[in-house]
This record gives structure tokens, C-alpha cells and sequence, in this order.
């Protein structure tokens, strides 16, 4: 059984950024099992299923294959063979996502292999319930904070590098509205009882890295 590394928290915490930061520092895979999430919304949009339709989205699973692969130190999300790293990266996906995630059929399916990732070697991943539902046993939990300001600056810059067009407004109510789905509505968004809170809002990649390996080596489980 390898290391696992749990790291949840809100849309825009940077939950992505600082776990591919950490799996590198360390040598561990990176799993984001967000983009897989977004991999399913892309997949049943294009199929012009409803995401609110749970039983049309379960019986479309079985023509789902969703594979994550590493090209120069990047990761790659493949979606029935095809690359949709920047297609799932939309912030219509990530509503899509938020919608599909809740499904008992499409989390079954997505927590099984994110679980049999992590049984042979050292991850880190990171999401919405990996320290409370995927790697409940993962020594290391922490969950990411970060204020909504920092949060929609964060969303702009990433789309922009991609150049894909966005309106700050729109990724505020966005951000918002998934927040509420995630937390309240959906209830698939919890901090684990012993997972270390680091608010990321005034911190640079650099400084959030270090507080976690930080905690790490505090509870003995990495000697960094």
C-alpha cells in the first residue's frame, strides 16, 4: 500500500496547483480527481444527457473510460482516447462536474479507481471527499481554504492562459453556486475531522507547499 496524501477544499482553494506541486517535490503520482469528474460532464453533455438525469448518465458509465497519463511532468486527461485536458478545464465542466458528482452510480465508478490508484503506489490527491470518503485512511489530510477573491482571481488566470474568454463576475457567481451545491445542497464537500485547515488566500505556491510538507513531517509520516 503506498503513501497517500488527501487534499480537499472549495472550487479555486488550489487544490490541483498545490497537489501536482507536492507529487513532484515528493516523486508521487498526482491524481486529480476533479478533471475526472469533469471527464463524465463532458462525456454525458456531448451525449445531450441532462446532468440532473441520474439514471441516463448510469447507463451511460459503461461507455466511459476515463485515463490520467503524465507527458514531461504534465498530466493528461484522456476521455474514451481522446485528450480533453483544456475541454474539461471550461468553467461550464466545472458546474457540469458539480453536478454529476452527487450521482451514487458515477461516484462508485470514479471512487474504485481512484482507490486503485492509490493501492500501489505513493499519491497525492486531491478533491472534494478524498480524506473523508476515497483515502479515509490517508496519514496526511489537509484541507484548503481560500477567500473568493483570491479564489476568482486564481479561475481568470488559468483560463486566461489557456485563452479561453471569461468574465470575472460570471466565475464569482459561479464559484458561489458551486460552493452551495458542493457544501449544502450536494453535501459532498466536508473537512475531515483530522485534517489540518491552511487558508491559501495570501499564500504563494512556495509557502503552501512548505506548510504541508511541513504537517507531514510533524506527524511523522515524511521525513522532508
Amino acid at each position: 500500500m503506498g503513501i497517500g496524501i488527501a487534499i480537499d477544499g472549495p472550487s479555486g482553494s488550489g487544490k490541483s496547483t498545490i497537489a501536482k506541486a507536492i507529487a513532484a517535490r515528493l516523486g508521487f503520482v498526482h491524481i486529480d480527481t476533479g478533471a475526472m469528474y469533469r471527464a463524465v460532464a463532458l462525456r454525458t453533455h456531448r451525449a445531450e444527457i441532462n446532468w440532473d438525469d441520474e439514471a441516463a448518465i448510469a447507463s451511460a458509465l459503461d461507455g466511459i473510460d476515463i485515463d490520467i497519463t503524465y507527458e514531461n511532468g504534465t498530466q493528461r486527461i484522456f476521455l474514451n482516447g481522446e485528450d480533453v485536458t483544456q475541454a474539461v478545464r471550461t468553467a461550464e465542466m466545472g458546474v457540469g462536474a458539480s453536478k454529476v458528482s452527487p450521482h451514487l452510480a458515477v461516484r462508485k465508478k470514479l471512487i474504485s479507481l481512484q482507490r486503485g490508484l492509490a493501492k500501489s503506489r505513493n499519491v497525492v490527491m486531491d478533491g472534494r471527499d478524498i480524506g473523508t470518503v476515497v483515502l479515509s485512511n490517508a496519514p496526511i489530510k489537509i484541507f484548503l481554504t481560500a477567500s473568493l477573491e483570491a479564489r476568482v482571481a486564481r479561475r481568470c488566470h488559468e483560463l486566461s492562459a489557456m485563452g479561453l474568454a471569461h468574465n470575472p463576475a460570471e466565475i464569482a457567481a459561479q464559484i458561489e453556486k458551486r460552493d452551495f451545491d458542493d457544501s449544502v445542497k450536494n453535501k459532498v464537500l466536508f473537512r475531515a475531522e483530522d485534517a489540518v485547515t491552511v487558508d491559501t488566500s495570501n499564500m504563494g505556491i512556495d509557502e503552501v507547499v512548505a506548510a504541508i510538507l511541513k504537517i507531514a513531517k510533524e506527524k511523522g509520516v515524511l521525513d522532508v
